[in-house]
């Protein structure tokens, strides 16, 4: 049985904190966030969630852990909290981290595909990224296959699946299998599950870091966190434009400089030619979280707005809402001593609402956020006498008076 990361969370917070922003804070009145705990559906020993919206539905994956297999399960958000929990695979050898986890997402034919990752051999540095679908809501799941053929014992993960036109789905993943950098690999499969050849959007990235990806108007959008030969690690943007990945460009010069992987990967949101962007940089201490705003499906951004009010840890979250002209994003603050999973509302103008704490003593943890229809949905996981749980919350969103700016 593979051995989870350590964890340590704390408690859900129902009071939401009210914050002053430095710069540019909304108009009085400003409603802030309505914290409502949402009873989850995994068991006790249960870690490594995550969320994923398709139109209306969310649906919420994790893994659960006994003394003899790792189990990942997965539900999706009903109108009276969480449907009956379904198992997508068990094992002994499933590859079990807090900071690269499995997903399940639904592509627009119905089909569910599920990725997680599995042990490659002896060596704990290797492992597979594996996928699977079900054409019948998760009940049962087409043979694991790796998109990546090249048989080597090297770390393949930190993968993020999008939909393509047609019903098909494509994923980017980090990829070791040059022994030396990191590189950024994509491919895409059919509707018919059939795959398309693989292809390097990078040859060179941060290589424990988080990916993300979200579809404009104009297609997917990839976000990832770049290694210069220098060790400049600042956030890039790679757009997939008729068939080809566009060269990647710089989301924000922050010129973080850092020998090793910080384990902060980005965020990404999309409308239609909307884009928010969300990020974590520490070129001087304290580090401090960002988002910002693109107008034209990721080509260009304007000057990111920060979201913390003293210190972030990161892992961050986006959220776009509808209109495009504002956010909710979430991200860990580290205050007087004290880890927060946070949110707040900021508009694309820079001006910010007031945050809330969703959990407390999150660590080094990485929760989750998603919109769906008029409300957030919160996940992470807490630790209560050494026994891991996922917990879930729900929040309304919150409506920017008409006079904010």
């Amino acid at each position: 049985m593979s051995s989870r990361t350590s964890l340590s969370i704390g408690s859900l917070v129902l009071i939401a904190t009210m914050l002053t922003g430095p710069t540019r804070p909304m108009a009085q009145g400003t409603p802030t966030f309505a914290v409502q705990p949402l009873a989850s559906p995994a068991a006790a020993s249960s870690g490594e969630p995550r969320l994923t919206i398709e139109g209306d539905r969310t649906f919420l994956s994790w893994i659960e852990t006994s003394e003899t297999k790792d189990s990942l399960k997965f539900a999706e958000r009903t109108s009276s909290g969480w449907s009956t929990p379904l198992p997508i695979v068990s094992g002994t050898n499933l590859m079990v981290n807090a900071a690269d986890v499995p997903s399940v997402h639904l592509l627009a034919n119905g089909t569910l595909v599920a990725q997680w990752l599995q042990e490659h051999g002896a060596d704990p540095e290797a492992y597979d990224l594996q996928l699977s679908r079900s054409a019948d809501g998760g009940r049962t799941w087409t043979p694991p296959s790796s998109p990546h053929h090249d048989g080597t014992a090297s770390q393949h993960g930190f993968a993020s699946l999008f939909p393509v036109p047609g019903g098909g789905f494509g994923v980017i993943w980090l990829d070791g299998r040059s022994g030396g950098d990191m590189a950024l690999r994509a491919t895409s499969y059919g509707p018919d599950g059939k795959q398309l050849p693989e292809t390097e959007i990078d040859a060179r990235v941060c290589e424990c870091c988080q990916t993300a990806v979200a579809v404009t108007a104009e297609g997917p959008l990839a976000v990832f966190r770049d290694r210069s030969a220098v060790e400049i690690r600042d956030v890039y943007a790679s757009r997939l434009v008729a068939g080809r990945w566009s060269v990647p460009a710089l989301v924000h010069r922050d010129g973080w400089k850092i020998t090793g992987c910080p384990v902060n990967g980005p965020a990404v949101s999309a409308s239609g030619r909307d884009v928010a962007v969300a990020w974590f940089a520490a070129p001087a201490t304290p580090g401090h979280a960002f988002v910002s705003f693109s107008q034209d499906a990721g080509r260009t951004f304007g000057a990111p707005v920060r979201l913390d009010d003293k210190a972030a840890v990161g892992r961050v979250q986006v959220a776009l809402l509808p209109g495009g002209v504002a956010a909710v994003v979430s991200w860990i603050d580290f205050t007087d001593g004290r880890s927060q999973f946070r949110v707040r509302r900021v508009e694309r103008s820079g001006a910010r609402g007031p945050a809330a704490t969703i959990a407390e003593g999150i660590g080094t943890q990485y929760p989750r956020m998603v919109t769906r229809r008029d409300e957030l949905v919160f996940a992470w996981a807490e630790n209560t006498r050494g026994t891991t749980r996922v917990r879930t919350a729900r929040a309304p969103i919150p409506i920017a008076p008409a006079n904010a700016k």
